[in-house]
């Protein structure tokens, strides 16, 4: 595995984090959890996965690109990295590409998911490769047919620039009522520009704004039953 960094004119900085429960890391700055507290992975196989038509439509590409706001621990990317190889075909290639403020150190990461047996090799394998100096753009080759992104610093900012286009998007920010920067219309826009017709989003969140955003933005929204008795997610297709 491999990796290497570019740095932008804006450096990240890194968040003071508390631990509840052993190893189940809480933001201060945002005062929120950074996965469901019933269980994280399958949240990410039921929000993500599924609410994209994953794994059904890597079936269909050579090349498939997810875009995601917020890697936090980087449960997600690992999730999705663990299901890839189950499925993929030789040939086949995925970019994960995350946007993140505030990247946590290696051993933070390291201990937050060190809760999930399913996902320890996939977890040894980022955190062997995590860079000390978290700015700039971090890219590991996971494998040789799975690429990882970490974009450091505001998400529009970055994204104002970027040019390559997105198959899918996990929408995983803080809660809006904490973090309304991260679901507001400028940048449901600009993830809308970003995706490929055809391609999808999905997202934990189902407060009102975050739906209006998504379909002022061109999205075509649709509802489903949350997680874990969470009533609802959201996810939906470019057109």
């Amino acid at each position: 595995m491999t990796h290497s960094t570019s740095e932008p004119e804006i450096a990240a900085t890194h968040q003071s984090l508390t631990w509840q429960e052993g190893d189940m890391p809480y933001s201060t700055a945002f005062g929120d959890h950074f996965y469901c507290q019933t269980d994280g992975r399958l949240e990410c196989g039921h929000v993500f996965l599924a609410g994209n038509g994953l794994p059904e439509r890597w079936q269909q590409a050579q090349q498939f690109c997810i875009g995601e706001l917020g890697f936090g621990t980087g449960l997600n990317a690992m999730e999705t990295w663990r299901q890839w190889i189950i499925h993929r075909t030789p040939g086949q290639h995925l970019t994960f590409i995350s946007f993140e403020l505030y990247p946590m150190q290696a051993h933070e990461i390291d201990r937050a998911l060190s809760r999930w047996p399913e996902i320890d090799t996939q977890r040894q394998g980022l955190v062997s490769s995590w860079p000390e100096t978290r700015k700039g753009q971090i890219r590991l080759d996971l494998d040789d047919q799975t690429q990882l992104s970490v974009v450091c610093g505001d998400a529009l900012t970055s994204l104002s620039e970027w040019q390559q286009p997105f198959d899918a998007w996990y929408l995983d920010g803080f809660a809006p009522a904490r973090n309304g920067a991260m679901w507001s219309v400028e940048l449901m826009t600009r993830l809308y520009q970003l995706t490929r017709p055809g391609g999808r989003f999905a997202t934990y969140a189902a407060a009102g704004f975050v739906r209006r955003n998504l379909k002022a933005a061109g999205f075509e929204v649709e509802r489903r039953k949350g997680f874990a008795g969470k009533r609802e997610m959201l996810c939906g297709t470019k057109a």
